[in-house]
């Protein structure tokens, strides 16, 4: 596996990075935004949820 941020072999002490600078690199980018965690729509799942409930109740 390479350093994320500039594909060199990574170091131990800041594995999965070849570098400190690499790694400061990777957590400017969360905290900027760059990267981000898809969000899912909780309501929609809800809905299917209880659908799903619901059918299982009717067939017993």
């Amino acid at each position: 596996m390479s350093c994320p941020i500039c594909h060199s072999a990574p170091s131990r002490r800041y594995r999965p990075f070849c570098s400190r600078r690499c790694a400061d690199v990777d957590l400017g980018r969360w905290m900027e935004g760059s990267y981000s965690v898809p969000l899912v729509d909780v309501e929609e799942d809800m809905e299917e949820l209880i659908e799903a409930t619901s059918e299982r109740r009717e067939v017993h």
